[in-house]
């Protein structure tokens, strides 16, 4: 698990390999990742939107941009947390992602982004 406080608020992320949903023949593999979202500043935040930039281990590099996560913009008050799980497929064994998060200082109506730390995706079976 990786951890990073930015902004006020802790973003920690832990990776699984999907290998159910996995077909390493053809190149397909499947990583699910649990997301922790904690603010820890003394006013509540609404998590606006998201931008994703992931990488593979054949030095191609995506960007997904949207709002929110997984279909919402949640609300997280002082000292409470956020989780959600996603997933992320891949044309290789390794990878890594990383990203920010726009929020908005609910009381203020002010903007700010919060840092995704960057996490790597790897097949087990490839570190052996």
């Amino acid at each position: 698990m990786v951890s990073k406080i930015s902004e006020g608020v802790n973003v920690s992320v832990e990776t699984f390999y999907q290998a159910e949903y996995s077909n390493p023949s053809t190149n397909e593999f499947m990583f699910a990742y649990r997301v922790t979202i904690e603010n820890k500043n003394s006013f509540p935040v609404k998590l606006l939107s998201r931008h994703w930039i992931i990488f593979d281990s054949c030095g191609s590099t995506r960007e997904v941009e949207g709002e929110g996560v997984i279909g919402i913009q949640p609300t997280i008050n002082p000292g409470e947390q956020y989780q959600y799980i996603s997933g992320c497929n891949l044309n290789t064994e390794i990878g890594r992602m990383n990203g920010t998060y726009l929020f908005e200082n609910i009381f203020n109506k002010k903007t700010f982004s919060a840092t995704i730390p960057a996490f790597e995706m790897y097949a087990p079976f490839k570190l052996n």
